[in-house]
């Protein structure tokens, strides 16, 4: 049984400077919902990323209670680890604002191996660290907030760093992802230089992934490159 379930009732949130939050519970679904969505979404992004570790990156406060979203990792899909959320959907596949393709679960990737040393100053800690933060801004956004796949977003962390988003719809191969029988999918959150982000709102999201894949930097939110754009 997963510990999120344990506890999770569906809740909207509304993010704002102060990380204010209205919470509504949703006790319509029983334990046994839970855990069977869990196992449909685990085969969903299995069916997308590959195989999912065993290891999860739990939060010390669980999002639902104002804290950060937990972190599911993927190395056996492409160079690197995938990062994904599985809490924004509920099971009957609720959760983000629908945005034109629907309801979604978040996904990020970095060039660097997962690993599960303690230091937390290690290039991928600090990866995680990164796309955890960025991840939990968008999670408590999306719940009131229609975030499109090519559309931009612009966060602040609490060290007062700015990040610089740009949205896809993430479809390797052409595999959708897909809880059960229904439909979602995965937006992928790629942190981009703000030149970059420049490049896009004035000559559209398409010809800087297209910029991006060329230079071999597409999916990836690892800024050690140099700027496309």
């Amino acid at each position: 049984m997963h510990p999120i379930y344990n506890m999770m009732s569906f809740f909207k949130k509304l993010f704002e400077k102060k990380k204010e939050k209205e919470i509504i519970s949703d006790d319509d679904f029983t334990q046994d919902q839970y855990d069977r969505d869990y196992e449909l979404k685990q085969q969903g992004l299995e069916n997308v990323l590959g195989k999912m570790h065993n290891t999860v990156g739990h939060a010390v406060v669980p999002f639902y209670l104002g804290g950060s979203v937990d972190l599911y990792y993927f190395s056996n899909h492409i160079d690197g680890t995938g990062i994904a959320t599985m809490e924004l959907l509920d099971p009957n596949g609720n959760g983000p604002k629908p945005n034109r393709l629907g309801t979604y679960e978040l996904v990020a990737f970095t060039r660097e191996p997962y690993n599960t040393e303690e230091d937390s100053n290690t290039a991928f800690k600090l990866m995680e660290s990164r796309i955890c933060n960025i991840f939990t801004a968008i999670g408590n956004y999306s719940f009131n907030t229609v975030l499109n796949p090519n559309s931009t977003y612009q966060a602040s962390t609490e060290q007062g760093d700015r990040r610089y988003i740009i949205f896809d719809n993430y479809t390797p191969e052409n595999k959708i992802f897909k809880i059960g029988e229904r439909n979602h999918h995965l937006l992928l959150c790629m942190d981009i230089f703000s030149s970059e982000l420049d490049f896009a709102k004035l000559n559209g999201s398409n010809q800087l992934f297209t910029l991006l894949k060329k230079a071999g930097h597409y999916p990836y939110s690892d800024l050690n490159r140099e700027s496309v754009a």
